[in-house]
């Protein structure tokens, strides 16, 4: 067993530099303060990257989410959102980092409060922004993922809507709990309707007599790889539909695999002890991992080769 977000092991990251407010700190010595709003009461925001040819790739999506969850919990940002990408340049620069196996995680929280309290008006100031840098190549489940179906469910947007990109993330951890102890890779989560939603950190896609599924999106992370993945579909030519589904359509699937900015598309060998057509990585989720290449290398373009 493994996870959709194990990594092979790079000693260079015990040697990064991390983004604090403005100032670079080595590792060991990068902090944020105990009234932080994140520390306290899981008050913050994140969103990640993944460096490409030494860009990051997707950049406007990427800002595009996290302006909508800055709007959505009220930040006074004091800036526009755009400016947090020179955080993420200086970060890199700093690093020497210019390869494609690079992850990025910006995290912004309230900034810190006067007195622990849950009440955005106890706060003093500016948000505390982060942003880690690491050196991470996905390490491939050679026999596929497998997935469990837990029992937490995705909300409905009156108690916290699933969209939020937050630090409060004790729903999906617990589903993770629970697909671990089950022996699982990570944890299927279904809608309040009982209908297949999402993953407790990735997006679900299942394919079915040449045409690829995933959920209608309603009570998911509006994940950046899965909105280029439909969109390849749809530019290909391939039938893919945003639709509600239960267990019993993906049990008898013929391919499913998982989106994420870390992993690309990883593929999926079993749902809850029932393998996915032979086990093995499917001719579709090939394909569309071959074209998800191609789009990153449209979006940053390798360098030319200066010939001396």
């Amino acid at each position: 067993m493994g996870s959709t977000h194990e990594s092979i092991e790079d000693n260079r990251n015990q040697e990064i530099l991390i983004y604090v407010n403005g100032q670079m700190y080595a590792r060991d010595e990068a902090k944020v303060s105990v009234y932080d709003s994140a520390f306290l009461v899981g008050d913050g925001v994140w969103e990640s990257f993944r460096l490409h040819n030494g860009k990051p790739a997707f950049v406007q999506q990427h800002l595009e989410r996290l302006n909508a969850n800055l709007k959505a919990l009220d930040y006074a940002l004091g800036m526009p959102v755009g400016k947090l990408m020179e955080a993420v340049d200086m970060t890199i620069r700093a690093n020497k980092m210019t390869s494609s196996d690079v992850h990025i995680r910006m995290m912004i929280s309230r900034g810190n409060k006067r007195t622990p309290s849950q009440d955005p008006r106890a706060n003093l100031g500016q948000p505390t922004v982060v942003v880690i840098a690491e050196y991470k190549q996905r390490k491939e489940a050679e026999n596929g993922l497998e997935l469990f179906t837990v029992h937490v469910r995705r909300g409905t947007p009156d108690v916290q809507d699933p969209k939020l990109h937050t630090h409060s993330k004790l729903n999906c951890i617990i589903a993770c709990i629970q697909a671990t102890k089950a022996g699982a890779d990570e944890a299927l989560m279904l809608d309040p309707h009982g209908f297949v939603s999402t993953c407790n950190s990735t997006n679900f896609f299942m394919v079915k007599a040449g045409q690829v599924w995933t959920s209608t999106g309603k009570y998911c992370l509006n994940g950046i790889t899965r909105g280029n993945v439909i969109e390849i579909c749809r530019r290909q030519g391939i039938p893919v539909f945003e639709k509600d589904f239960s267990l019993y359509d993906v049990y008898s699937a013929d391919e499913a695999f998982v989106t994420g900015t870390f992993g690309g598309l990883g593929f999926v060998a079993a749902v809850d002890g029932r393998e996915i057509g032979d086990g093995q990585i499917g001719p579709l989720t090939q394909k569309l991992r071959g074209l998800y290449a191609q789009l990153l290398d449209e979006e940053c373009p390798p360098e030319p080769v200066v010939v001396q």
